[in-house]
């Protein structure tokens, strides 16, 4: 197994800054964001060189330190309740009928698999999650682009599966009423 070594710090941010970047900006959807995590991985990095063991690439060690931000932030947000979502509850009344089916049915977006290949539909993808309460749409990353399970999500970010479940669901309506919106007949439209 190779053993690896760090680069001096001052090359870090040249060396790594864009895939951490990238990978931040992912997860957050917010540049701002994204950049504080950035900062707090290169400090964070700093403060722990010397216990870098050379066993995983740098790069694996920077994404790792990241996670960690990552999950700090989720769990702060997770925690905290928006105004507007609560609002957002009453929005869905009469979507459904007596019987618990759609009072009008959705609109067909096309093959789900041929649209996630579609830079069109990634791109609003990306814009209807940024629209998303904030501690919603890092748990739909969690869950459905990271593919982490329930349980380790609601321990990480200390909630019940019941709570996972109804962030989950507020979500993903969320993202139907923003995507409906948006995207009819497989095409973009503002």
């Amino acid at each position: 197994m190779p053993e690896y070594s760090l680069s001096p710090p001052e090359c870090w941010l040249d060396e790594h800054g864009s895939a951490l970047y990238r990978y931040a900006l992912s997860a957050t959807r917010d540049s701002h964001q994204a950049e504080e995590l950035v900062q707090d991985t290169l400090v964070t990095a700093l403060q722990a060189c010397a216990r870098y063991n050379g066993q995983s690439a740098p790069r694996t060690w920077f994404i790792g330190i990241l996670k960690n931000k990552l999950m700090d932030q989720f769990r702060r947000s997770a925690r905290q309740v928006s105004l507007d979502e609560e609002e957002d509850d009453g929005d869905w009344a009469g979507a459904f009928n007596s019987r618990g089916f759609w009072a009008d049915k959705p609109a067909g977006w096309g093959n789900p698999d041929e649209l996630l290949e579609r830079s069109e539909f990634r791109e609003l993808l990306s814009r209807c999650l940024a629209l998303l309460p904030q501690r919603l749409s890092h748990l739909f990353w969690l869950r459905e682009v990271r593919g982490e399970d329930s349980e380790f999500i609601c321990k990480e970010l200390e909630i019940s599966p019941t709570n996972l479940w109804t962030m989950l669901h507020r979500g993903r309506m969320g993202l139907r009423k923003c995507l409906d919106k948006h995207w009819a007949q497989g095409s973009f439209r503002c």
